[in-house]
Order: structure tokens, then sequence, then C-alpha cells
């Protein structure tokens, strides 16, 4: 095999071996694109953001979950007020209502992970288990993407950065 063959050949299975969070599906929902951002260390709170599509016929709301890397996982809405940020839990859950698809995202309603046992780190997964309403829980992979990433797709492009050579 010639010398550019096995590059290429190489560069292929690199990409193949990426891990990348899954879309699941519990019940009528399908929970797509899940990531969060990674933190400094020593970092109390962290965030986490992923889109919920209601197939089904009745809304559902994620009231909550857990994971092992924090104290608490919390649904969060971010807004502001008189050039004040705000922040505070959804009370009684965040409602997804029959055919839509509901986005969390940062500066809006996300997910809060309080109380975190460990920096989530660039390029690095963790799992949460979300609990709804009517669909129960569910297991979610999430991908880390760095600190001042703003979607999913960073966190994907971002973890093929090879020691600052990137990949196109």
């Amino acid at each position: 095999m010639s010398r550019k063959r096995s590059v290429l050949a190489l560069t292929l299975l690199f990409f193949a071996g990426l891990s990348r969070a899954e879309d699941v599906k519990v019940g009528s929902l399908e929970i797509s694109a899940p990531w969060a951002r990674a933190t400094p260390k020593g970092a109390a709170i962290g965030g986490g953001y992923l889109k919920i599509t209601n197939a089904g016929t009745t809304a559902d709301r994620l009231v909550g979950g857990s994971t092992a890397i924090s104290g608490k996982l919390e649904v969060h809405q971010m807004s502001m007020s008189s050039g004040v940020m705000k922040m505070r839990p959804v009370t009684g859950g965040l409602e997804i209502k029959p055919g839509e698809t509901v986005e969390l995202k940062p500066g809006g309603v996300h997910i809060m992970l309080v109380g975190l046992k460990q920096q989530l780190q660039q390029g690095h997964h963790f799992t949460a288990t979300l609990q709804f309403e009517k669909a129960g829980t569910v297991d979610v992979d999430f991908s880390v993407a760095g600190i001042g990433a703003t979607s999913a797709g960073d966190a994907a492009s971002r973890s093929h950065d090879m020691g600052g050579m990137k990949m196109k």
C-alpha cells in the first residue's frame, strides 16, 4: 500500500472511530443533538442542550433528570430583564406539544447541571438520565464542545481538531 493510501486509510479510521452523541427515542419523543459546553476547572455548574421532538398526539413534559457528574440536573430558563440576566428553574417542567420540536440552547431554556463533580472537558462525553412526565426515563449521551460553543455543530466540528491541525 502506498504512503498516500496509508494516510487516507488512517484518516478514515480516525473519523469512523469518533464517537458522536446519538439520537434516542422514548415513547413518542425523539431527543437529538445532545451537547454541553466545557467548563473551567472548579466550576460548580454546567449547561446541557438538545432538541426534543414530539411525534405523538399528546403533550409531554421534561421534568428533570439525573447524572453521575453533578449533584442535580434541572431544567432552567434564562432571560434578560432591564439588562440583567436572570436564570431560574422551569416550574412544572418543560412542555413539548404534539408535533412540535423544542430546542434547549444557550441563552434560553437549557439543562442546568448543578454541583458538578468533575470538569466538563471538550471532546469528552457524559450520560444523563432525563425524566419525562409521560414517556418516563431515557439515558442520553452528551458530547462536550468547547467553552464558547454555540451549537451541537460546534461539538462535532471541534472533536475533529487534532492538536491544532483541523481536518476539513
